[in-house]
């Protein structure tokens, strides 16, 4: 009996210890770090270097474009024209270049952005981005007879002054986003001291206490706001009366013309 119950003892220590031997090769085995994917890693570098301009998701940012839905990602399947984008930049459109980034790390930004393309392509009704085939539904000469009529745009603008190349400078949602509500329009002053003097300029600042410009000559002046006669004309605000006054046909067909001025 003795020798039967050290023969069972010594084969449960056994079959313990080559357990306690895999456990231990397992967990040695789950606990070895894995090399991050080159996605991983190009979310990373986009995160810090492009996510300020294109989103952290590269579906568009404050300034940038959706990479996930462009037409050089999608048909540059050997990476060669992105990398050039990525390395030389395009200052001419606000795109800073990145000499600094090794080849093997534009790979990684653009495996991560292809990545993203793929996933954001694939949920039907997910889309963020406006095509300009989606702002170009309405009537030019519609839009021509509203600018010059009802909308009264052309009392302020001029298809061969102001606005000449319009579309060129912005397009799509941006050129739609500048005629509803022109950004950074400059507000222009004209004020008159008590002794009759008149400055006419530019407005740089306002509060409850001063007021300022800059002249036409360039210099700048501020004066206390009970001490002056002043008149402020603003651009915008024409645009923001006419927001409520617009129709849906009146908007496309706004657009529609405002595209043609190139």
């Amino acid at each position: 009996m003795v020798g039967k119950r050290s023969c069972s003892l010594r084969m449960t220590l056994f079959i313990s210890a080559l357990l306690l031997v895999g456990v231990s090769q397992a967990s040695g085995q789950s606990a070895k770090p894995t090399s991050p994917s080159a996605s991983a890693r190009g979310k990373l570098l986009f995160v810090r270097n492009c996510s300020f301009c294109h989103g952290r998701d590269a579906a568009g940012g404050e300034s940038g474009p959706d990479l996930t839905r462009s037409r050089l990602v999608a048909r540059d399947v050997r990476g060669d024209k992105i990398r050039e984008v990525i390395h030389d930049g395009r200052t001419g459109k606000g795109m800073p270049p990145f000499p600094g980034l090794t080849l093997p790390q534009v790979n990684d930004v653009i495996a991560f952005v292809r990545d993203q393309a793929r996933q954001l392509n694939s949920k039907p009704g997910g889309r963020r981005g406006v095509d300009v085939a989606d702002l170009q539904t309405g009537n030019v000469e519609q839009g021509k007879a509203y600018f010059e009529g009802p909308g009264k745009c052309a009392a302020c603008h001029s298809p061969t002054g102001d606005l000449a190349g319009i579309a060129t400078r912005h397009a799509g949602l941006e050129l739609e986003m500048q005629m509803l509500y022109p950004q950074n329009a400059k507000a222009q002053l004209t004020v008159t001291t008590k002794s009759g003097e008149a400055f006419s300029g530019t407005l740089t600042y306002k509060d409850e206490f001063h007021i300022a410009m800059t002249d036409t000559a360039g210099w700048s002046r501020s004066w206390p706001i009970g001490a002056v006669d002043y008149k402020i004309v603003s651009p915008s605000d024409a645009h923001i009366e006419q927001l409520g006054k617009y129709t849906d046909d009146d908007i496309h067909n706004l657009m529609a013309y405002l595209q043609t001025l190139r």
